[in-house]
């Protein structure tokens, strides 16, 4: 679990989960800019998904079929390397627009729930932008594509029950506090951005700057 630690996100690297994604207190779910997919993980069990995925229409391209998901619950490792994921039923959302049968202009958007098994992982690193990957092999051993790390710890909202209907499990105002003050303090997480290939360009110009000024500087002196 250590080594899945962290919030992952696909080479669009616009998707990625959190409050960013979904909010709770609204029960709404925000769509990214483009299609991606993120995953989260805590080392002691935890997990988060966000994703935007489109589907073209072969017979009509005008046609794209266009999702956006968010779930959360446990996983756990077998001990031959699979991963099961088991969502929390009461909180998976969907938005689902299909233009071609349905109104055009309207999406629908639903309770969603579905665990999820991987048959297997592998953790690595990126040859090309050194940057850690993951590969995650589906149920039938096909590969999706591959994640990025992107923080560590992980962008997540709270583990718990978001949206609980079990009035024992916690009632409506103390839990509508308990989100509100997550996303209040969503800034101030102690999830760290790992540093992608674009940020060298701008670290790169700032030196140069500061060389240059240093120099300026003795010259005049």
């Amino acid at each position: 679990m250590a080594e899945l630690e962290g919030t992952w996100t696909s080479k669009s690297n616009t998707v990625f989960t959190g409050p960013g994604f979904y909010d709770p207190v609204d029960e709404l779910l925000i769509e990214p800019d483009l299609p991606g997919i993120s995953y989260s993980f805590t080392s002691d069990g935890h997990y988060e998904e966000a994703l935007y995925r489109v589907v073209p229409n072969a017979q009509n391209h005008s046609c794209p079929v266009a999702s956006v998901t968010y779930q959360h619950g446990t996983y756990e490792i077998l001990s031959n390397g699979s991963v099961v994921l088991t969502p929390i039923a009461v909180d998976g959302r969907q938005l689902l627009s299909d233009p071609c049968n349905g109104p055009a202009d309207e999406s629908t958007y639903t309770r969603y729930v579905q665990p999820t098994w991987f048959r297997d992982y592998q953790v690595y690193v990126d040859s090309y932008n050194g940057r850690y990957a993951l590969q995650i092999y589906q149920f039938d051993g096909s590969m999706m594509q591959p994640l990025y790390l992107a923080y560590k710890p992980p962008l997540m909202l709270p583990t718990y029950a978001l949206n609980p209907t079990d009035k024992a499990s916690e009632t409506s105002s103390s839990l509508t506090r308990r989100v509100k003050r997550s996303l209040e303090n969503q800034y101030r997480t102690n999830a760290i951005r790992e540093l992608s290939i674009d940020n060298y360009d701008v670290f790169w110009w700032v030196s140069v700057g500061c060389l240059a000024s240093a120099s300026a500087y003795m010259f005049l002196k």
